[in-house]
């Protein structure tokens, strides 16, 4: 019952990064505003990762979720899932959700990334590629990997949707 109150976009689950433990999309961020980003661990934008966990601790009480999603797909994300993971939390101190390794571009993307790429007409085009998801579901603004998490308009975004 639960699953339908619930956009397409969340109706998902996923395993969070290097772990066995699973999340429900649906029941952990219907209802919020997300910055949703393609991540990689080797990567000249990889620093965003500083920004991005900035971001996530100035409006998370407001009702802002970031949540990362580690690809390979532009091959900058080498090594095993515990080498992300080490990158994330040890070196940038994620706290903000990270999901298993998968891919986010062409027909083996994810189902969110699918789901973005469709209802925002573009799929990311290298890695830190930034949608912004109304507490509809509803993907409202993309910013290439170039744009930084703390860009004034991304910023200025999240706040309205806040």
């Amino acid at each position: 019952m639960e699953q339908q109150t619930c956009s397409k976009l969340l109706s998902h689950q996923f395993k969070k990064l290097n772990s066995s433990d699973e999340i429900d999309l649906c029941a952990q961020f219907r209802g919020k505003v997300l910055l949703v980003v393609n991540t990689a661990s080797q990567c000249g934008y990889t620093p965003q990762f500083e920004q991005l966990e900035a971001l996530h601790q100035r409006y998370r009480q407001q009702g802002l979720s970031v949540i990362g999603f580690p690809s390979n797909d532009f091959r900058q994300d080498r090594g095993s899932e515990a080498d992300s993971a080490k990158v994330c939390y040890l070196d940038y101190g994620v706290t903000f959700t990270m999901l298993e390794r998968s891919h986010v571009t062409g027909e083996q993307a994810n189902p969110v990334f699918r789901q973005l790429a469709n209802d925002a007409g573009v799929a990311p085009s290298w890695n830190f590629f930034k949608y912004i998801v109304d507490r509809n579901g509803k993907a409202v603004a993309v910013f290439s990997s170039r744009t930084t998490p703390d860009d004034p308009l991304i910023v200025a975004t999240i706040e309205k949707l806040l």
